[in-house]
């Protein structure tokens, strides 16, 4: 392949914590003129099947997808799953541990508001919250922005939600990975070099992290992503070589809870379709 063609392999919905419906990012894609994408909800698939059953012949060419939160005794991952079997019990059975353990974290974020902050909110909103798929901090903090807690979501977030404890349980890398596998997917590792917080992985901390990840079966990373600097593209072809992982290139899209646009990963910063990128949509998308 010689020309580079628009790729956006990870981006969220109203299923998670994007503010676009499925159909809205469908509508987007096509706008957009991406060719390849995929919907990458945080613990959840319902909406990939939405996507799905409103495609059309000559629509962009479209990609299961989940993104899973993890954590281990030497750190936190999001891993991402493609091309998998929604009906397989292994990834239905990793989006019931997901969700159910994120429901949990809202409640002890509501909580712990309420008893270090004194934030209340009427129990009409507080109903609607928890119905939603999957509420997290962004849904939290725009609830305290219309109640006048905040000035903003991102204060929200960092000034208070941040600050309240959360959880200690999470899903393990090694289970969304196993689950993605079994389901006849790819997990992939999302953002390598983010960590929590501010925190920057790199070097030899990054090489030691891909060795236990690919020892559990991870078989991609991200290689190109809206928030990359040239020398992190770099940095993750260099990783990908070396430890024989596919690239994916994702833009973190939210709609208007994050400022990403839609489809920016960076990709044009190559002369050519890079070689391991190939391969993954070769996997994928049988091409």
């Amino acid at each position: 392949m010689k020309n580079i063609p628009k790729i956006d392999l990870h981006m969220h919905s109203t299923v998670s914590d994007g503010t676009d419906t499925p159909e809205e990012i469908l509508s987007h894609v096509r706008e957009a003129g991406i060719e390849w994408f995929a919907l990458t909800d945080h613990d959840a698939v319902k909406g990939c099947a939405r996507i799905r059953s409103l495609l059309e012949a000559d629509d962009p060419r479209f990609l299961n997808g989940v993104e899973f939160s993890c954590r281990d005794e030497e750190g936190k991952y999001h891993i991402l799953g493609y091309g998998y079997d929604p009906e397989k019990a292994a990834i239905s059975q990793v989006v019931e541990k997901g969700h159910s353990l994120r429901m949990k974290k809202v409640n002890t974020r509501l909580d712990g508001l309420k008893e270090r902050f004194g934030v209340i909110f009427p129990e009409n909103e507080v109903k609607n919250l928890l119905a939603l798929d999957n509420p997290g901090k962004p849904h939290i903090g725009n609830l305290m922005v219309k109640y006048g807690y905040a000035q903003s979501k991102e204060q929200a977030i960092h000034e208070y939600i941040n600050k309240v404890s959360a959880r200690s349980e999470y899903i393990r890398p090694e289970e969304a990975i196993e689950g993605i596998l079994q389901s006849g997917g790819i997990p992939v590792l999302a953002h390598p070099p983010f960590g929590s917080g501010e925190e920057r992985i790199t070097g030899s901390e990054m090489e030691h992290r891909l060795h236990r990840l690919t020892g559990f079966g991870l078989r991609g990373l991200e290689g190109f992503y809206s928030a990359y600097t040239p020398e992190m593209c770099a940095q993750m072809l260099f990783f990908a070589e070396k430890n024989d992982l596919y690239v994916t290139a994702g833009s973190d899209y939210h709609g208007k809870n994050k400022p990403v646009l839609l489809g920016n990963t960076h990709l044009e910063w190559e002369q050519e379709l890079p070689e391991r990128l190939e391969r993954f949509l070769e996997a994928v998308f049988s091409f």
